[in-house]
C-alpha cells in the first residue's frame, strides 16, 4: 500500500512563502504593529520566482513574505511592548472620551517604555556591520534634523537627531575622514572614510520648512526608521569618539552649549555652525597613533602594482588632509555657512565670519593673515589687498582633485567651471565631458589643438608627397618602355638561335612569379558572421541565467543610450556656444565702427 498522496500547495514554493494577512494572524497585531516591527526587525517584502504557486493559485499580486521570516518575528519579546501600548492608547481614549481626566492623567504616567538596544545588536553583531549600513542612516537623520515639530513626528526626536548629527560631525573633522564632496538640487553629499569604510550621506540645503500632505510623504513610517536609527548612530559615534580619545558626549573649550530647546530655528542653526570651529577636548590618557602605515611583506604572493597604487593612494590620501593647512579663509555672510566651514575644518584650515552678524567667529575680517576671502556675488566694493577673492565652488573642485586648483577662474564674477561629480565609477562605461578629460590631464586641451595642426600640416605634406610619386611613377614608366624597346631590338636579332635556348626560355617564362590580387573583405559578411558567433554564445547560456543575462543586457543599453544622448547634447552645447560668441563679435565689431 503506498503513502499518504501529498496535498496540493504543501511544499517547495508554495510552503516558503507567507503573504501579510496571514503573517498578521500567526503574529496577532495589528497591520501598524507588523510594519513598525518589521522595519526594527529589517524583515521586508519578497519576490518569489513562481508568484502563482506562493499564491497558493490566487491571482493578483499580495504583499509576499518568508514564513521563517515571520516564524523569527513571534519570539521577539517587542511584540509584548507593542501588545501594551495598544492596550495604553485604548484606555486613553476611553477616558478622554468619558471626560475622565483625573483617570487619563494617571494613564498617561504609565506609558509603557521600550528599548531597542538589543536589536541593534543583533542586526549588527560586529562594529564594521553597523558602519556600512551607515548611509541611509545619517542621510534620515539629517534630513529629521531639519524639521520642526509636526504631528507624526516627536519634538524630542527631531531635537535628538541635531545633537547626534553635528556630534558625528565634530568627529569627521577631528579624524580628517572626508574625502569628496559634491553640491546638487538635493542637498550636499559627503563621503567619508570611516575604519577602512566609505560612508555616503546627504545633507539637505537650509530652506524654510514647507508642510506636506499627508498622502505625500508618510511621516509615521520615517519616523519608526529614524527611532532605530538615532538608537545605531548613538553607539557609533560613542566608539568613534574613544577610537580618537574623545570625551563623549563632546566637549568644547570655551564653548557653553546651553541644554535649552530654541524657538528661532536661524539662531539655533547659527549656534550649531559656531560649534564646528571649536575643538574637543581629548581624555586624559595615552594617544594613539592616528597614521597607518602598510606593512610590507618581501616574500607575498601580490600583485607588485596593485601594491604600487595603494602605497600612492595612502600618499595622496595623506597630502588631502593637510590640503587647507595654514590657510585662513573669511566667509561672507550671503555664503551657506555650514558646508564651508565643515569642509575647510576637515582639512586643516581656519575659518572665521562676521561677528556682528553670527554668533561664534574666531577673527575679524579685518586681519591681515586671512589668504581667502569666499564671497558669491559679483563684485565686491572693499577689497583688501593681500588676500584672494574667490567663489564657494573653488573649495569643492579642490577637494574633489586633492590639489589646490588654480584661481584664475573663480574670482569674482569670473564665468564657472562645470562642477563635476566625484561619485563616479571608473570601471564602467560611461560619458566623460571634455571638462573632466582636462582636469585628469591638463595637457589634453593643448594635444588636441597641436593635433588639429599636425592634422593640417600632415595634410599639406601629403599633397606635396602625392606629386613627388606621381614625377616618381611617370619616370618608372618610361623606363620600363625603353627596356621593352630593347629587348625587342635583342630578340630580332637573335632569331637564329638554337632551339635549346628557345626552350630554355620558355621554361624560365613558365617559372616566373605573377603578381596575385588582394581578395577584398566584405564588411557586411564580416558583421553577419559576427552577429552569427554572437547569437550560438547566446544560446550556450543555461536557462536559469537568462533572465539575469537580459537584464544585464538591458542595463547596457540603457547605459549606451545615456552616453548617446549626453553626446549630442554636449554637442548641440557647444554649437549654439559658437553660435552665440559669433554674434557677440559682430556686434563687437558693429559696435566699434559705429563708434569710430
Amino acid at each position: 500500500m503506498g503513502g499518504l498522496r501529498q496535498k496540493k500547495y504543501q511544499s517547495g514554493e508554495s510552503a516558503r512563502y507567507v503573504t501579510r494577512k496571514t503573517a498578521l494572524k500567526m503574529l496577532q497585531l495589528t497591520l501598524k504593529n507588523f510594519r513598525t516591527l518589521c522595519i526594527l526587525k529589517g524583515i521586508y517584502p519578497r519576490e518569489p520566482r513562481h508568484r502563482k504557486k506562493a499564491q497558493h493559485g490566487a491571482t493578483g499580486i499580495k504583499t509576499l513574505y518568508y514564513k521563517k521570516d515571520i516564524q523569527f518575528l513571534a519570539h521577539e519579546p517587542l511584540i509584548w511592548k507593542l501588545r501594551e501600548l495598544k492596550i495604553y492608547a485604548r484606555k486613553c481614549r476611553k477616558a478622554r472620551r468619558l471626560r475622565d481626566f483625573s483617570t487619563l492623567k494617571r494613564q498617561m504616567r504609565k506609558h509603557p517604555e521600550f528599548n531597542l538596544d538589543h536589536i541593534v545588536k543583533e542586526r549588527y553583531p560586529t562594529f564594521i556591520d553597523a558602519i556600512r549600513d551607515l548611509d541611509d542612516c545619517l542621510t534620515l537623520c539629517f534630513l529629521f534634523s531639519t524639521f520642526p515639530s509636526l504631528r507624526h513626528v516627536p519634538r524630542h526626536q527631531s531635537e535628538l537627531c541635531r545633537r547626534l548629527t553635528v556630534e558625528f560631525l565634530h568627529w569627521v573633522i577631528a579624524a580628517k575622514a572626508l574625502r569628496k564632496v559634491f553640491v546638487s538640487i538635493k542637498g550636499y553629499y559627503y563621503q567619508a572614510e570611516i575604519k577602512g569604510q566609505l560612508v555616503t550621506w546627504i545633507v539637505p540645503h537650509h530652506f524654510s520648512f514647507e508642510p506636506q500632505a499627508r498622502e505625500e510623504v508618510d511621516f509615521k513610517v520615517m519616523s519608526t526608521f529614524v527611532e532605530f536609527y538615532t538608537i545605531v548612530l548613538g553607539f557609533v559615534n560613542f566608539r568613534l569618539y574613544h577610537s580618537l580619545n574623545l570625551i563623549y558626549p563632546p566637549m568644547f573649550k570655551g564653548y557653553a552649549e546651553c541644554e535649552r530647546s530654541l524657538v528661532d530655528q536661524n539662531t539655533y542653526v547659527s549656534e550649531r555652525i559656531a560649534a564646528l570651529t571649536v575643538p574637543l577636548i581629548h581624555e586624559q590618557r595615552a594617544a594613539q597613533a592616528e597614521e597607518v602605515e602598510l606593512d610590507e611583506f618581501p616574500d607575498s604572493t601580490d600583485d607588485p602594482e596593485k601594491l604600487e597604487k595603494t602605497k600612492l593612494e595612502l600618499e595622496r590620501v595623506k597630502n588631502l588632509k593637510t590640503l587647507f593647512e595654514g590657510l585662513k579663509f573669511f566667509v561672507n555672510r550671503e555664503v551657506p555657512r555650514e558646508p564651508l566651514v565643515f569642509i575647510i575644518r576637515c582639512f586643516g584650515g581656519e575659518v572665521s565670519w562676521d561677528k556682528l552678524h553670527f554668533v561664534g567667529a574666531t577673527f575679524d575680517e579685518n586681519d591681515d593673515t586671512i589668504t581667502h576671502q569666499i564671497v558669491d556675488r559679483p563684485s565686491i566694493q572693499k577689497v583688501a589687498h593681500p588676500r584672494f577673492y574667490i567663489q564657494p565652488q573653488w573649495v569643492f573642485d579642490s577637494v574633489n582633485a586633492r590639489q589646490l586648483l588654480p584661481m584664475n577662474k573663480y574670482f569674482l564674477g569670473a564665468t564657472l567651471p562645470p562642477h563635476l561629480s566625484p561619485f563616479v565609477d571608473d570601471t564602467k562605461d560611461h560619458y566623460v565631458p571634455p571638462e573632466e578629460r582636462e582636469l585628469h590631464d591638463p595637457k589634453a586641451a593643448d594635444a588636441a589643438e597641436k593635433s588639429s595642426e599636425d592634422d593640417l600640416s600632415d595634410d599639406e605634406d601629403e599633397v606635396e608627397d602625392g606629386v613627388e610619386t606621381k614625377e616618381s611613377s611617370d619616370e618608372g614608366v618610361s623606363e620600363i618602355e625603353v627596356n621593352e624597346q630593347d629587348l625587342e631590338e635583342v630578340t630580332m636579332k637573335d632569331d637564329s638561335h638554337d632551339e635549346l635556348e628557345k626552350k630554355r626560355l620558355d621554361k624560365k617564362k613558365l617559372m616566373s612569379v605573377s603578381v596575385g590580387t588582394i581578395t577584398k573583405e566584405d564588411p557586411l559578411e564580416k558583421a553577419r558572421l559576427a552577429r552569427q558567433e554572437y547569437r550560438l554564445r547566446e544560446k550556450m547560456i543555461p536557462r536559469k541565467y537568462h533572465k539575469l543575462y537580459r537584464s544585464m543586457m538591458k542595463g547596457r543599453m540603457e547605459r549606451s543610450k545615456e552616453q548617446w544622448l549626453l553626446r549630442k547634447k554636449r554637442r548641440l552645447h557647444d554649437e549654439e556656444k559658437k553660435v552665440n560668441a559669433k554674434a557677440e563679435k559682430k556686434q563687437k565689431l558693429k559696435a566699434a565702427v559705429a563708434s569710430v
